[in-house]
């Protein structure tokens, strides 16, 4: 087949976003993973690079690592100071953060289309450049220090703290991402380092580029900045789990009862589920709309205005790399008792897993799942997150083809969901109830 032929094959091949953008996805020599997205509504684009590295991957002594590493990734390299990464991006009329999460870690940019590849020139000297200096090691360790004590601070994620701890008695999932104080505070330069030379290399990396581009031009400027660094360790990730450190199925449930110095009660509700990607994921992101989103969905209906039991309901699909879990979180009325709360919510959750969800419920929950999907896919920055955490948890495929999955859930798979995964014998129960004498 002729060159000419190729290149329109590929054309032909290339998976297409909705709005008919072209994605083609290359792999440098050293294992970069780069996936380009031609979208030339607006003159912007977004460059993010994702590490396939988060607080399930480390150690014991290592808890907090990996978002600790995350604040020092702006703190200097031997080509760039302090502060200069978030100065220069201003000078360039952009924007930038960076996010951590229990399985990667992602450093984004916003910039026009006419000075986009600094990003590229930024990102590469921090792959392999990050100074770690001892000084502003132990500056950023005093504020991380203090995000977490305002974290603990709060009542709510206090408790889901401790419900996650004691949903994954054996896996990193039990950790926060922010890591622990005893651990933080002996924490040195150097493991940071050692953490930094693991996983913070081109074969564990995936740079995606989306917007207002030329494909050619942009494989040939990432090239230019990331072709000439070395690949890395080959065993990256996936170390930290001890052997058979599977999510375990729960024995019974297990509940746990904090207090607060206010007049709050609140209930949080945790089941293990399964991996993200897996067909049910898709079930259970149905599942949580039929049950929490809008006004219509069936807790807020009836247990919120219908009975005045709850203030505000809400539930979660968190699927993960090793395995996920389920969350439901409610606020009890001032003048209800926590055990009619809990009766009622479980009465709500026996219905949903004895009778099909009516097939009005059904179409009203996936429409509200793809107007969501539409709406947080509106710019290249958010195309850019969804490809890239599809991309380094299971598969960047899967960016486009959610929407099309969730719409293929029946009512039979909802209710047969249910009655896997909501069962009362699987599930961590807490409550964070007021102090004796606490008042509102």
């Amino acid at each position: 087949m002729s060159a000419r032929k190729t290149r329109a094959a590929e054309r032909a091949a290339a998976p297409r976003t909705k709005a008919g953008a072209e994605i083609r996805e290359h792999r440098l020599r050293n294992g970069l993973r780069v996936l380009l997205v031609e979208r030339h509504l607006d003159p912007v684009v977004a460059v993010m690079v994702w590490y396939g590295v988060g607080s399930r991957d480390e150690r014991e002594h290592e808890a907090g690592a990996s978002h600790f590493l995350e604040h020092m990734m702006f703190k200097g390299t031997r080509a760039v100071g302090k502060g200069e990464v978030d100065r220069l991006t201003t000078e360039l009329g952009g924007s930038n953060n960076a996010f951590t999460t229990s399985d990667h870690t992602a450093y984004w940019f916003e910039l026009a289309s006419d000075r986009w590849e600094a990003a590229l020139e930024i990102e590469a000297d921090r792959m392999r450049g990050l100074l770690l200096d001892p000084a502003e090691f132990e500056a950023e360790k005093a504020v991380i220090l203090e995000e977490l004590a305002m974290g603990l601070d709060d009542p709510w994620r206090n408790l889901s703290m401790q419900v996650q701890e004691m949903l994954f008695p054996r896996h990193p999932y039990r950790r926060p991402v922010i890591g622990y104080r005893d651990v933080l505070e002996a924490l040195a330069p150097e493991d940071l380092r050692d953490y930094y030379r693991r996983f913070y290399h081109p074969a564990n990396a995936t740079l995606v580029i989306c917007g207002d581009i030329g494909s050619a031009a942009a494989l040939r400027a990432v090239r230019k900045h990331f072709g000439g660094i070395a690949a890395g360790p080959t065993e990256t990730r996936r170390r930290a789990a001890p052997a058979g450190s599977v999510i375990e199925e729960p024995r019974g449930e297990r509940r746990i009862q904090t207090s607060w110095d206010d007049a709050g009660k609140r209930l949080c509700l945790a089941w293990p589920t399964i991996a993200v990607s897996e067909p049910e994921d898709f079930v259970l992101d149905v599942l949580s709309a039929i049950l929490s989103t809008g006004r219509l969905s069936r807790l807020h209906r009836r247990l919120v205005l219908e009975r005045s039991l709850a203030t505000s309901m809400g539930t979660n699909n968190d699927t993960r790399v090793d395995g996920g879990s389920f969350w439901l979180f409610a606020e009890c009325a001032p003048d209800v008792e926590p055990e009619a709360l809990e009766r009622a919510i479980d009465a709500e959750l026996a219905e949903l897993a004895a009778k099909l969800p009516a097939a009005k419920e059904l179409k009203r929950a996936k429409a509200t799942l793809a107007s969501s999907e539409a709406y947080e896919g509106e710019t290249v920055s958010d195309l850019a997150e969804s490809l890239g955490a599809w991309a380094v948890d299971a598969h960047w495929h899967l960016a486009l083809e959610a929407a099309e999955r969730r719409n293929a859930v029946s009512a039979k798979d909802v209710r047969d969901a249910a009655r896997r995964f909501l069962r009362s014998d699987r599930r961590v129960v807490g409550w964070s109830l007021p102090r004796t004498g606490a008042q509102s």
